[in-house]
């Protein structure tokens, strides 16, 4: 069998995605790759294809419980052998993957990089044919990564140990030019064949919404996507419980997710979530990589991300089957005070202090280019894209700025007001300030820090007092943005820019666009097939018996097949178990487990139609 058979007869696809042949093929001819996609875009197909054609078992390094979970459960539906290991099991658990390893039952085997350094993993590796190992999530070997893990580092020295060295393929979703450097070079990869297939997801609207009442924003935007399943991304802990709590409150069907909660209820949640039995989770960035529920259909940030690599890699858990996803930023410049104080008091213990410093600094750059995507009135995706150098349409037609209503405005005076107030706190200070007191000094404030630096004795204090707060600061962001002022990184104070001066001449003219209102989402295509099926009742048919299905082989709906998967059906109607296998999505051993009940609803909907 070659791998269109494989790809066929166990995933139910008759094409490969862009990139994913290219991969395979060097995989296959004994080459080392590194693959760069966007989350959704199938990279593990990339490891697993190959790991069913070649002799022997693939070692597949992966750094989260839930990933592994989800991905054996996926591949044991489509009939493919496969097990992990790591800390959810118990000691007689692992004994019985160790010896069905030993005695070749497995095609592929997960593991978390902690779990390398163990003498009995080491043993058991050393007596296993080993022709391919495949590292997951590679950038967290890079500190220039965004989520940098020291356990990372072992890796390549455990692939040295083997008796004979595999080919190593390593994937990620987010990698600047740096962090492909870093994996490259940190898994002593053989002359790779590097395949970056793009960071675009088109399925996916990006905005960003400044609300004044943000829950109240959250609800209503909770409120219109009802029938879909959702993440909301919080930055602290506390945040987490209040925003849980407060939408339990209001009748939403919700669960939360943080590191402070036991193993066994974060395990609790996440099948909630996963079985579809609650259709909310709201969680830190706890609820991190690997998430393999594909039927997410948007992805709400509640606090402003510390990167935009985390920003990107958790906003891409929405659509990951394809269909259309909303991902949402909900932005204060409180926000800013969170991350940069999660930055500045976190830090790795397993870190040198010198290293931790090179971290931090790192961290305090990728803040501001995060800030900066925030307050950019220009095409959001192509920040996104830009960021990790990758070409775009000057606008995509599918973010909030792009289809937002902005209206054209005169800031001159205001702008040189604003520009001329730094320059004044310098001169009265001896040092420039944070974007918060500068905005006080401008509208007048009284606080007990503005005057105790004496900001109430300049000359431009109060000169913006007829200017709402809100509307100020927005100045501000355009004028950070454009070039006029810039933000000191390390002491996150706002400074004289490269267009300072331009900003202040005489015959300055400043424009800038304010959006009226948020846009709301039209329908879009995404990968999906249809923008609306046949039959909407035929497709609750589907999915009800999906979830019966489900429920009866206690797993979670998306392992059975995506909602694409069904929206074929319904569209296609097959009749028989050879036309269902025409169905993007459904493998011959799929077929044979589930086809019978799909088509049987397929034939009670006809009936009754």
């Amino acid at each position: 069998m070659d791998k269109s058979g494989v790809l066929r007869q166990y995933f139910g696809y008759t094409e490969f995605r862009q990139g994913q042949g290219e991969l395979i093929d060097a995989i296959l001819a004994g080459r080392d790759v590194l693959g760069v996609m966007p989350t959704g875009g199938g990279k593990s197909l990339c490891y697993q294809v190959p790991a069913l054609l070649l002799d022997g078992v693939t070692l597949v390094i992966s750094p989260l419980i839930s990933l592994m979970k989800d991905q054996v459960a996926a591949l044991s539906a489509a009939g493919i052998p496969a097990a992990y290991i790591n800390s959810s099991l118990s000691e007689d658990q692992i004994r019985r993957v160790y010896a069905a390893a030993r005695s070749g039952k497995y095609k592929l085997l997960y593991v978390a990089p902690e779990r390398l350094e163990g003498s009995g993993f080491f043993r058991l590796a050393s007596g296993l044919n080993v022709p391919f190992v495949a590292v997951d999530e590679a950038h967290c070997i890079s500190q220039w990564g965004q989520d940098f893990r020291p356990s990372y580092l072992h890796i390549s020295a455990f692939i040295d140990s083997l008796p004979r060295r595999p080919v190593v393929a390593a994937f990620t979703a987010t990698a600047t030019a740096q962090v492909r450097h870093d994996i490259e070079r940190l898994l002593e990869l053989d002359s790779p064949m590097l395949t970056v297939t793009g960071f675009n997801r088109p399925n996916l609207y990006f905005d960003v919404l400044r609300p004044d009442d943000k829950f109240s924003a959250l609800r209503k935007l909770i409120d219109e996507r009802r029938d879909k399943s959702g993440i909301i991304y919080c930055s602290t802990r506390a945040t987490v419980e209040r925003i849980e709590a407060g939408l339990r409150s209001h009748g939403v069907s919700v669960t939360r997710y943080h590191a402070g909660l036991s193993e066994a209820e974060r395990r609790e949640n996440q099948d909630a979530f996963s079985f579809d039995r609650c259709s909310v989770m709201v969680a830190t960035s706890a609820f991190g990589m690997g998430i393999d529920k594909s039927n997410v259909g948007y992805v709400i940030h509640y606090n402003m991300p510390k990167s935009l690599e985390a920003y990107y890699q958790e906003a891409g858990r929405a659509g990951r089957d394809g269909s259309d996803a909303d991902c949402i930023l909900l932005y204060s410049p409180g926000d800013v005070y969170t991350a940069r104080f999660l930055i500045e008091n976190g830090g790795n213990p397993e870190l040198s202090e010198e290293t931790q410093a090179i971290v931090r600094r790192r961290e305090l750059e990728r803040l501001s280019a995060m800030q900066d995507y925030c307050r950019t009135t220009a095409c959001l995706r192509g920040r996104l894209l830009d960021y990790f150098g990758q070409h775009h349409p000057e606008s995509c037609g599918n973010c909030g700025n792009c289809r937002g209503n902005f209206k054209l405005e005169d800031i001159t005076e205001r702008a040189q007001m604003a520009l001329s107030c730094v320059i004044r706190i310098r001169r009265r200070c001896g040092f420039y300030v944070g974007k918060s007191l500068l905005v006080q000094a401008l509208c007048g404030g009284k606080s007990k820090r503005l005057v105790s630096l004496g900001l109430d004795t300049i000359t431009t204090y109060g000169l913006m007092a007829g200017t709402p707060a809100a509307r100020c600061g927005e100045i501000v962001d355009f004028l950070l943005s454009e070039g006029y002022l810039c933000c000191n990184t390390e002491h996150s104070t706002v400074e004289p820019g490269p267009r300072f001066r331009e900003g202040i001449d005489k015959d300055a003219e400043i424009i800038m666009p304010f959006r009226s209102e948020p846009p709301k989402p039209k329908k879009r295509r995404g990968i999906q097939p249809f923008d609306i099926p046949r039959s909407s009742s035929l497709l609750s048919a589907l999915k009800a018996e999906r979830s019966r299905l489900a429920k009866e082989e206690n797993v979670p709906a998306y392992i059975i097949c995506s909602n694409v998967t069904l929206a074929y059906m319904a569209e296609l109607l097959p009749h028989t178990i050879d036309e269902l296998l025409d169905i993007p999505g459904i493998g011959e051993k799929k077929a044979a487990r589930y086809g019978e009940a799909f088509l049987k609803a397929i034939a009670d909907y006809e009936r009754q139609a």
